[in-house]
C-alpha cells in the first residue's frame, strides 16, 4: 500500500508535468494486490448500536444509555438515529448509527477487553468498501495522511486502556471474595451508588424488615456473586442461629468494573 502512494509522490516531485497515476508493467501487481487494502473516502461506515452490544455481550438499551451519557459530556458525537429490525411482535427498536472513533470510545467505555473484537470487525466493515487507487499527488498525500491518523488513533486507545484491561484481568484471576463495602472501595465509586446499581440491576435483594443484602440466583449461578454463611449463636433449643451475607467474586467485581466504568 505505502509503495503504491510512494511512487505516486515520487512521480510527481521528478515530472513536474505529472497529474495522474499510470503504473509501470513491473509494479501493475503490486497495485492489483494493495487495492484491497486502500479505502475510498466517498462513503463513510458506521457500525450500530445494537452491532457493539452483541460484540460486547451486552444488552442494548445499555449500549444506549452510555453512547447518550458520552454525548451529554461531550466525548462523542451525537449519532443519528434510526429504525433497527423489527423484532417478532412487531416492535421496531431505533439504534445509533456510530463512527469508528466514537466506537471504540464506546467499548472502551463498556467493555475495554473487547477492543480486539472491535478492531477485527471495522477491518471487516472497510473491506467492503468501494476500494480506489490513488491517481493524483493530493489523493495520494489525503489517504497517507487518512491512514496515519487511524493508526495512530488506535495505538492511543490500546495505549489508554492497556492499564484498565490489566487491572481486570489480574481482579478476574484473584481468589477469595469481597464484602460489598470493600467491592465498592475497589471499584472507586460509594458503596451506596453501587448498592443503588446491583438493586436497579437485579444483583442483590433485600427480604421485607431484613437489614442484610442477598444475591439473585441468577447472579450466584453466573459466579459473580456468593453468599457466606455465619453461625452468630445457639437458640435455646439447640438450633443454631445463622446469618447470610453477600460477597462479590473477582469474576463480580470485574463485570461490575466494566458495567460501572469504575476500577482503581
Amino acid at each position: 500500500m505505502w509503495l503504491v502512494i510512494r511512487t505516486v509522490v515520487f512521480e510527481a516531485i521528478k515530472n513536474p508535468g505529472f497529474d495522474g497515476w499510470r503504473p509501470s508493467r513491473g509494479l501493475h501487481s503490486e497495485i492489483i494486490m494493495n487495492r484491497e487494502l486502500m479505502l475510498g473516502n466517498t462513503e463513510q461506515v458506521s457500525m450500530s448500536s445494537r452491532e457493539i452490544a452483541e460484540l460486547v455481550e451486552s444488552r442494548h438499551d445499555s449500549v444506549k444509555r452510555t453512547v447518550e451519557r458520552l454525548v451529554e459530556r461531550g466525548v462523542i458525537a451525537q449519532p443519528p438515529l434510526v429504525d433497527g429490525i423489527k423484532s417478532g411482535n412487531g416492535v421496531v427498536a431505533q439504534e445509533y448509527l456510530i463512527s469508528k472513533r466514537d466506537s471504540y470510545v464506546v467499548v472502551a467505555q463498556l467493555c475495554p477487553e473487547f477492543t480486539a473484537r472491535l478492531v477485527d470487525r471495522w477491518q471487516e466493515l472497510e473491506s467492503r468498501q468501494h476500494v480506489t487507487v490513488p491517481r493524483t499527488l493530493p489523493d495520494a498525500l489525503r489517504l497517507a495522511a487518512d491512514l496515519a491518523e487511524q493508526n495512530t488513533s488506535l495505538r492511543l486507545v490500546v495505549s489508554e486502556q492497556a492499564p484498565q484491561v490489566e487491572a481486570l484481568q489480574r481482579i478476574a484471576q484473584a481468589r477469595g471474595t469481597l464484602c460489598l463495602t470493600d467491592a465498592a472501595k475497589h471499584l472507586g465509586v460509594q458503596r451506596k451508588v453501587m448498592l443503588a446499581w446491583m438493586q436497579v440491576n437485579r444483583w442483590i435483594y433485600r427480604r421485607e424488615g431484613a437489614a442484610h443484602w442477598l444475591g439473585y440466583q441468577p447472579r450466584l449461578q453466573a459466579g459473580l456473586l456468593e453468599h457466606k454463611v455465619t453461625v452468630l449463636g445457639t437458640e435455646d433449643d439447640g438450633a443454631q442461629r445463622l446469618a447470610s451475607q453477600v460477597r462479590v467474586t473477582p469474576k463480580g467485581l470485574t463485570v461490575l468494573a466494566q458495567k460501572m466504568g469504575g476500577i482503581n
